[in-house]
C-alpha cells in the first residue's frame, strides 16, 4: 500500500480544486491583497460559524494569542495561568507581551487543563487564563469561567486547534473574553500559509485587536497606539471562505473515522482519547497513549509508510527556552507521562478505511497486540 501521511492536504484540494484556484484568481485580478472585501467577508462567516459577535484575522495562530493578552491590556507584573501539555506558542504569546507564564498539569485522560490546579495556582498578580482547547476538544469551559469569574480574571480560549468544536453546545469564543485560532494549513480550518483569527462578544475588545494588527491606525498614517504588522492577507481568507462551508462535514468524517480507530484498538491496552461529558471534540490529533517504547512504535510505523507523529515530546517547561524560568523535570507529571507515551494517528476526512486498517494493523504488530 501507498504511504499514508498524517496529514494529507492534497487529498483535501482536489475535492475542492476548481473553488480554490477560482478564489485564489478572483484576487490576483482584483489585486486587493491587504485587507478589502475578502478579509471582512470571511470575518463574518466566520464569525457566523463559531457564534461570536466579532472576528478579528490576523496573521497567525500565535500572532492572535499575542494581541488577544494585548488588547486585554496584559502585560508586565501580571501573571497568565495556562497548561504544561501546549504547543509552544501559548506560552511565547504571554512571554513576548512581558507577563509571566504560571503553568499547571493536566487531566491525564483528556489532557485538558485541571481546573482543580488552576485555583491553586492563582495569586493576587494572576489576571488570565488561557485554557487550551488540546487536540480539537474543548477544555471544560463552565470549571474554568466559574473560577474566573469568582477570581475576577480573563479568559483567553486557545482554540487553535477547536474549529468548530462544541462543549455543551457551545463553541470557542463562546465562553471566554476571546478565543484565538490558527488557520496553518493543517488545521481542520486551513489556509494555504499562515493565518489567524481572534473572536470575542466584546466590541471595545475587537476594536483594540484591529489597530493593534495594523500598526495601531485605523486611518492611513494615523497612529493611535503602538501596535504591530500581524494582518491575514486577502489570499489566505479566499481560500478559508471556500473551505469554511466543508467544516462541519469534515468534522464529522473526523468524528467518523476516531470512532472506527477507537473501536478497532478497544482492549488492546492502547489508550484511545476521551471526552468530557457534554463534549463534541473534532479530533485535530487523535491521539493515543501506547505502552512500552513508544519511540520505537513511532520507527515501526514510519518503517511501514505511515506518518505518525507526537504532539508534543517535549512539555514546554521542559523546553530550552525555557531554562531558568525556575520549573524542573517531575513538576507536572501528567503531562511528562503523557509526552513519554502519547503518539498521533493519521486523521483527515479523506482517508479511507483501508488506510485506517493498515494503520491499525502496523499498529497492532509495533506493540505487540492482536487488533
Amino acid at each position: 500500500m501507498a504511504a499514508i501521511p498524517l496529514v494529507d492536504l492534497r487529498a483535501q484540494y482536489v475535492t475542492i480544486k476548481d473553488e480554490i484556484d477560482a478564489a485564489i484568481a478572483r484576487v490576483l485580478e482584483t489585486t486587493s491583497f491587504i485587507g478589502g472585501n475578502e478579509v471582512r467577508g470571511f470575518e463574518e462567516a466566520f464569525a457566523r460559524y463559531q457564534g461570536v459577535e466579532h472576528m478579528v484575522g490576523v496573521g497567525s495562530g500565535t500572532a492572535a494569542l499575542y494581541l488577544a493578552l494585548a488588547a486585554l491590556g496584559i502585560g508586565p507584573g501580571d501573571e497568565v495561568i495556562t497548561q504544561a501539555n501546549t504547543f509552544f506558542a501559548t506560552v511565547e504569546a504571554i512571554i513576548q507581551v512581558g507577563a509571566t507564564p504560571v503553568l499547571v498539569d493536566i487531566d491525564p485522560r483528556t489532557y485538558s487543563i485541571d481546573p482543580a490546579q488552576v485555583e491553586v495556582a492563582i495569586t493576587p498578580a494572576t489576571r488570565a487564563i488561557i485554557p487550551v482547547h488540546m487536540y480539537g476538544q474543548l477544555a471544560p469551559m463552565d470549571r474554568i469561567m466559574e473560577i474566573a469569574r469568582r477570581h475576577g480574571l480573563k479568559v483567553i480560549e486557545d482554540a487553535a486547534q477547536a474549529h468548530g468544536a462544541e462543549y455543551r453546545g457551545r463553541r470557542a469564543g463562546q465562553w471566554g473574553d476571546a478565543a484565538c485560532f490558527s488557520f496553518y494549513p493543517g488545521k481542520n480550518l486551513g489556509a494555504y500559509g499562515d493565518g489567524g483569527a481572534v473572536g470575542t462578544n466584546d466590541a471595545a475588545i475587537a476594536e483594540r485587536l484591529r489597530l493593534l494588527r495594523n500598526h495601531g491606525s485605523e486611518v492611513k498614517y494615523r497612529h493611535e497606539m503602538v501596535g504591530v504588522c500581524e494582518r491575514l492577507d486577502a489570499l489566505q481568507a479566499a481560500v478559508l471562505s471556500v473551505k469554511l462551508p466543508y467544516l462541519d462535514a469534515w468534522n464529522e468524517a473526523r468524528r467518523q473515522k476516531a470512532a472506527y480507530y477507537s473501536a478497532a484498538l478497544a482492549g488492546t491496552g492502547i489508550v484511545t482519547p476521551a471526552a468530557h461529558e457534554g463534549s463534541t471534540p473534532v479530533y485535530h490529533i487523535y491521539c493515543v497513549r501506547v505502552p512500552g517504547d513508544r519511540d520505537s512504535v513511532l520507527r515501526a510505523l514510519d518503517e511501514r509508510g505511515i506518518g505518525a507523529g507526537v504532539h508534543y515530546p517535549t512539555p514546554v517547561h521542559l523546553q530550552p527556552a525555557m531554562a531558568g524560568r525556575g520549573w524542573a523535570e517531575g513538576d507536572f507529571p501528567h503531562t511528562e507521562a503523557a509526552a513519554r507515551s502519547i503518539l498521533s494517528l493519521p486523521i483527515y476526512a479523506e482517508l479511507t478505511e483501508r488506510q485506517m486498517d493498515e494503520v491499525i494493523m502496523a499498529l497492532g504488530e509495533a506493540v505487540g497486540v492482536p487488533v
